[in-house]
């Protein structure tokens, strides 16, 4: 299993193919948050269901995470140039969810319209 935590720190990258994202780490995910960047008028979607099959998809492989974000189209075109973001509230996987020190807020970015996505370790998903 890759650890979350080691890759953002290690700068690697994920990428991104319309809907779907590969992200260079396995964990367990417990709420998702999309949308564009945070204003007084936008607030992002928070996805708590990670089980309506209508709406998400996961698969993992023996190095990457697979999300497929089945209501959303072209997820760089709609998020890219510092649009938007998707923030991922994860622990590492097999970690003690019910111990807040090991959950964080994993933000990934569109910085423009090409598949190459940033991955940032953040404090405060509303504080962007």
């Amino acid at each position: 299993m890759k650890s979350f935590l080691a890759a953002v720190k290690n700068g690697e990258k994920g990428f991104a193919i319309k809907n779907s994202l590969f992200l260079p780490f396995h964990c367990e995910i417990i709420t998702i948050w999309i949308g564009k960047e945070m204003s007084m008028l936008s607030t992002p979607e928070q996805i708590t269901d990670l089980c309506e099959s209508g709406l998400l998809g996961i698969r993992t492989g023996d190095s990457y995470t697979n999300l497929v974000f089945r209501k959303w189209g072209n997820l760089a075109k709609e998020l890219g140039h510092d649009k938007g973001h998707i923030i991922l509230q994860a622990a590492e996987k097999g970690s003690d969810i019910f111990n807040s020190e090991n959950l964080h807020y994993i933000r990934i970015g569109f910085h423009d319209h090409q598949k190459e996505l940033s991955l940032e370790i953040i404090d405060n998903p509303l504080d962007l």
